[in-house]
């Protein structure tokens, strides 16, 4: 316990990316409602070969500079569970096909391949924040949208193969209370520190009260306050570390159905967009207060510059900012889509000769996520660890060569390059999301953590 508590040497601490790996029945459903770029793609035809191998690509990108790259998988869809709660009975393909005939709707959002954002999978503290010195775990219930409500088991049992429970890995149930204690996990949850083994400050953003009506949303307020503090208390941070702080409605009445959507940290940089936050200059000094003596540098993207609605559409702060060790500076990964929009290409070309701490910019193709709604910081669960506790992790999850191989090769042999809404129904595309799991779960060392192994 000691040696997590008093890190005296914070360079064998680095910061891994989990990245959700595209599901084999990645679809345009158009289930989000408030996700303007998945309301708008709704019903065009997807391609989740490409999709999960434009993941891939990305998560061996980062690790070309440096980073520690870990993957997650999806889940089971159909989820079969879920459709046998609801009273179909029969075998599987029973199942499936009654329920595709009386309500496809439900089928549609229960084969979701949502779970490939894994920055709404949990919220993470580390273990140098939380109140006992061991990783916390809380996996969001993601109550405001039907179709990811159910994600929250499976999730939990990934998580805990990959950071056994024990002496370094706290694990805690998803949050109870339906939209009132709605709970979209890290999304919504940034940390700030002078580097990722030293007690850092988190901040909680969230859209509405749980027991007040928000009058001034036209669009859900996902994550909720209580929600938030809930969290918080369970991982035992610090009251004078901990923050909390309201996304501003006209940003999430824009489509920024997550903070995420307009907002980044890395350490000790906030990098926002001028309209993120109810009061900007207020915040920024709670920041500071929290952080101490350690320098925080604040990044306001001006409206004037890049207008709320462009950063949204291009999804300028869905980006990942990392700190590569092979940079002296920040670097920005972000989708192509930010650099064909003009007034966000400006914006980060100047942001790239400022002389400030962000000094480099990579653009990647994950359009097929984006399409969706999800960008590069969507598909990623960022997870601070010591050397110690990185020995610690279950599972095979972490890339690296041959794990890349493997995924590439699995992906190309069970997954389809063509599929529309409309599949969903097919008994086929069930057994080959199931075989391709089930192998997966084999290459990942995972044990059986899906309902159809069980």
């Amino acid at each position: 316990m000691t040696d997590r508590l008093n890190q005296a040497d914070t360079r064998n601490w680095q910061e891994i990316n989990f990245d959700g790996l595209v599901g084999p029945v990645h679809n345009y459903a158009g289930l989000s409602y408030g996700n303007v770029a998945s309301a708008s793609n709704k019903g065009l035809v997807a391609n989740p070969l490409e999709g999960v191998l434009q993941g891939l690509e990305k998560a061996q990108h980062l690790r070309g500079l440096g980073m520690i790259q870990g993957v997650l998988p999806p889940h089971d869809r159909p989820h079969l569970r879920t459709l046998r709660m609801h009273g179909f009975t029969g075998s599987d393909a029973e199942i499936l096909a009654s329920a595709w005939k009386e309500n496809p709707a439900l089928v549609r959002n229960v084969t979701s391949a949502a779970t490939m954002w894994t920055a709404n999978a949990a919220t993470v503290t580390p273990s140098a924040d939380s109140g006992d010195g061991r990783t916390h775990f809380t996996p969001a219930n993601l109550a405001a949208m039907y179709h990811r409500s159910i994600e929250a088991p499976t999730t939990g049992r990934i998580l805990k193969a990959i950071f056994p429970q024990g002496d370094r890995f706290a694990h805690h149930d998803a949050l109870e209370g339906g939209t009132h204690m709605g709970d979209e996990g890290a999304a919504n949850h940034n940390r700030f520190c002078a580097d990722y083994g030293e007690k850092g400050v988190a901040l909680y953003v969230y859209g509405r009260g749980a027991f007040e009506p928000a009058t001034d949303l036209s669009f859900p307020g996902r994550q909720t306050r209580e929600a938030s503090a809930a969290v918080a208390r369970q991982h035992g941070t610090a009251a004078n570390r901990t923050l909390f702080v309201r996304q501003n409605p006209a940003a999430i009445n824009m489509g920024a159905f997550h903070n995420d959507v307009v907002a980044v940290a890395n350490k000790n940089v906030f990098f926002y967009h001028e309209l993120a936050f109810e009061n900007p200059a207020r915040l920024r000094s709670d920041i500071q207060a929290a952080m101490g003596d350690a320098p925080m540098h604040f990044i306001e993207v001006p409206d004037d510059q890049v207008p709320l609605g462009d950063a949204v559409k291009s999804y300028l702060f869905n980006s990942q900012l990392i700190s590569s060790p092979n940079d002296t500076a920040m670097r920005l990964i972000l989708p192509v889509e930010a650099e064909e929009m003009p007034s966000v290409k400006a914006y980060v070309d100047s942001l790239l000769m400022s002389g400030g701490p962000i000094l480099h910019a990579d653009y990647l193709d994950v359009r097929q996520s984006m399409r969706n709604g999800g960008g590069p910081a969507c598909l990623r669960l960022r997870v601070a660890l010591s050397h110690s506790d990185r020995l610690e992790m279950g599972a095979n999850c972490i890339l690296d060569d041959l794990l890349l191989a493997r995924l590439q090769t699995w992906a190309k042999k069970h997954y389809r390059d063509r599929l529309s809404p409309d599949d969903l129904g097919d008994p086929a595309l069930m057994v080959e999301c199931f075989t391709a799991l089930d192998a997966l779960s084999q290459i990942l060392n995972l044990g059986s953590v899906y309902d159809f192994q069980r």
